[in-house]
């Protein structure tokens, strides 16, 4: 199994479960609430260990009641945490109100992910034997723009998920093998309106001019779009399932999209896998605690 790294964001969800969302100026009365430990680099590194992935997490926790909880989360499930810094202040924190269709808003507090730095990435990571490093956008944008030019110096794959949405700099697009983003990104990024597969493609097909290798746009109920700078074309349709809690879907399929890749996987068939393990997240509450395993993956698809 080739190595992964993520580097990115680990925060604490609190999850407060609604039957609507309020109007403003409005209070309403949550059936619940929730600690899940989640963050989008943290996500993203629990989905790829779940799915089978040798996968070591790069990131930062602070010094309150969460910073052993989040970090105890991650080597429950296989993810290697001795790049895990421990920095004065609190954990990050995102506040996420679910209703009951399952759609989320999320209200995100960095926290230590903010104080993460360019001389903790150069004095933690070596890339000798790391197939690619994944990132996203809740961390310093200096600090992954220092990640994404020494990997691509290294040699090691640079996939970006860049989530919260931001526009990319045009140098660094060339330096990137991956771009994975979901309708709402790919739109910031490309500023073309991206709401089915056509203009999925158009997107794509803007974003590969700017020298990214290849780009993956999920499309929600709609599945996901590939292209690549070789030409190759692929659409994958969602499975149909119930929706409980969408949080983390997206992570969940990049997580499991670098595994399938890290494992060898042929691009097609990592993509249905990736697809089968978000379906899998979105019946389940929660953003770590809601992400399948391998096996609990390669079932779904047999059904």
């Amino acid at each position: 199994m080739r190595k992964l790294v993520v580097i990115g964001s680990i925060n604490m969800d609190v999850v407060s479960n609604v039957n609507q969302f309020p109007q403003p100026g409005e209070t309403i009365h949550s059936s619940g609430t929730s600690f899940f430990p989640g963050g989008k680099g943290a996500n993203q590194a629990v989905a790829a260990a779940s799915a089978g992935a040798d996968c070591a997490m790069l990131g930062a926790v602070g010094l309150d009641p969460f910073g052993d909880t989040l970090i105890a989360s991650l080597e429950d499930r296989q993810v290697r945490v001795k790049s895990v810094l421990s920095k004065e202040g609190t954990s990050g924190i995102a506040m996420i109100t679910v209703n009951k269709e399952g759609e989320n808003y999320i209200v995100l507090s960095e926290g230590a992910n903010g104080r993460l730095t360019e001389e903790d990435v150069a004095s933690e990571v070596n890339w000798d034997g790391v197939y690619a490093v994944l990132l996203q956008n809740e961390i310093p944008w200096q600090t992954t723009r220092y990640v994404i030019h020494s990997a691509s110096k290294a040699g090691v794959r640079v996939w970006l998920n860049p989530a919260p949405a931001r526009s990319i700099p045009e140098e660094v697009f060339p330096l990137l093998d991956t771009l994975i983003v979901n309708e709402t990104e790919a739109g910031v990024v490309s500023s073309l309106r991206v709401d089915d597969v056509a203009s999925a493609e158009m997107a794509a097909d803007w974003i590969i001019a700017k020298g990214t290798s290849s780009v993956i746009i999920t499309l929600g109920e709609q599945g996901c779009f590939y292209g690549n700078a070789r030409g190759e074309r692929v659409a994958v349709p969602a499975y149909r399932v119930k929706p409980v809690d969408t949080t983390a879907a997206g992570d969940t399929f990049i997580g499991a999209y670098a595994a399938a890749c890290t494992d060898g996987m042929e691009t097609e068939e990592a993509l249905k896998f990736a697809t089968a393990a978000a379906a899998l997240t979105v019946t389940r509450p929660g953003a770590q605690s809601s992400i399948p395993t391998k096996d609990e993956i390669l079932a779904f698809m047999d059904k």
